[in-house]
Parts: C-alpha cells; sequence; structure tokens
C-alpha cells in the first residue's frame, strides 16, 4: 500500500493584509506545497490569503482539503474548486478535521482567528494531545513582536524552553517547510524505534 502524502495544515487570513509580502509568501506556500507532492489542509475560504495559497496549491496539482463551518458557508466564503471541502457546525470541529487532516501545521500572517488557531494547537501539543510539528512564518516582520512576548513569557518563567521550542520560526517558506517535514519523519522514528521498548516494559508488568 502506497503511503499518502504528507499534508500540511495551513493557518492564515481571510484578508490579504497590506503589505504584498504577505501575499506573496501565501503563493509561494502553495506553489511549495504543490510542487513537493504535499496535500494542503486550510480553512476552505476563496478570500484573502487562504483563497491565494488555496489557488497555488491546486495549480500545482496539490489535493487542497478545506473545512469550513456552516456559518461561513452561509456566507457564500467558501472556495468551490477545493478537491475535498467538509463543511462542520462549528468552530471548534472545523479546528479538530483540519487537525486529523494534517501531518504539520503553519502559520502565516493573519488575524486574531489565525493566532488563535496556532495557539490552540500549540497548546495541545504542549499537553501531549498530538505530537505534529508546528511552524511559523515571519514573514516582513510581521511576528517580530509575538516573537519577543513568547521569549519574554519563558523567561518570566510562564513557559518552559522545551514548550517554546515546540514551535519552529522562520523567515523562509521552503526552510520552514523542510524543518517541518524533517521534525514530523524524526517523531515517527522515535515513536517506532520506543514502540517495541514499550512492549517489553508492559510484558514484564
Amino acid at each position: 500500500m502506497s503511503q499518502r502524502p504528507f499534508s500540511v495544515c495551513v493557518y492564515c487570513g481571510s484578508r490579504s493584509g497590506t503589505q504584498p509580502e504577505f501575499a506573496q509568501a501565501a503563493q509561494h506556500c502553495g506553489e511549495s506545497i504543490g510542487q513537493r507532492g504535499w496535500n494542503l489542509v486550510y480553512g476552505g475560504g476563496h478570500c484573502g490569503l487562504m483563497g491565494l495559497i488555496a489557488d497555488a496549491a491546486l495549480k500545482q496539482g496539490s489535493h487542497v482539503v478545506g473545512v469550513i463551518p456552516t456559518r461561513l458557508l452561509d456566507k457564500e466564503l467558501a472556495h468551490g474548486g477545493v478537491s475535498e471541502l467538509h463543511v462542520v457546525n462549528t468552530m471548534h470541529e472545523r479546528k479538530q478535521r483540519m487537525a486529523e487532516h494534517a501531518d504539520a501545521f503553519v502559520t502565516l500572517p493573519g488575524g486574531i482567528g489565525t493566532l488563535e488557531e496556532m495557539f490552540e494547537t500549540w497548546t495541545w501539543h504542549q499537553l501531549g494531545y498530538h505530537s505534529k510539528p508546528i511552524g511559523l512564518l515571519n514573514t516582513n516582520g510581521y511576528f517580530d513582536d509575538l516573537i519577543r512576548f513568547i521569549e519574554r513569557s519563558q523567561t518570566d518563567g510562564f513557559l518552559w524552553p522545551d514548550v517554546q521550542d515546540m514551535l519552529l520560526i522562520d523567515t523562509d517558506i521552503d526552510r520552514l517547510l523542510d524543518r517541518l517535514h524533517a521534525a514530523s519523519v524524526a517523531t515517527s522514528l522515535s515513536a517506532t524505534a520506543q514502540a517495541p521498548q514499550a512492549t517489553m516494559d508492559l510484558s514484564g508488568t
């Protein structure tokens, strides 16, 4: 049986922002995911950076999975050309479904919804609900202040260093995607290596 393609969930704005670098980064991200033969998982919209990344990935032949709540579907914000469009009832279901389809996560510029998605996924990782790598693309310095806040949280004792290290930060999307894929492979190899030992421990109790 052939292994399914690597799937990247992208969180990003439903607006394009004021700086052209944001749109360029989203398009490059979608193109790179498609050129690698990977799947894109995202919020299912056709507007802003969301629409740009979906269109770019589709153009490169990527299988694009969109997940959108009924409330936004009713406002005609859904992308009509994605490979799969999952319609759910709530934002909670949306995030859960996106996470289930993903092998890694990356956050591009966006607003409070984008940040909420990233922080919840990061929190899930901290609590052990998943071990999938999480990346932050700092385009044009957009997340500089957020990165300083994260560093301050660690310095002031609210964030353990290993939790801070769970968030892979980069300014180059290709390099970040490489790091996410490498981290995912390393996690899978580690889990495989530990499985026999776990079996031995259980059998000896």
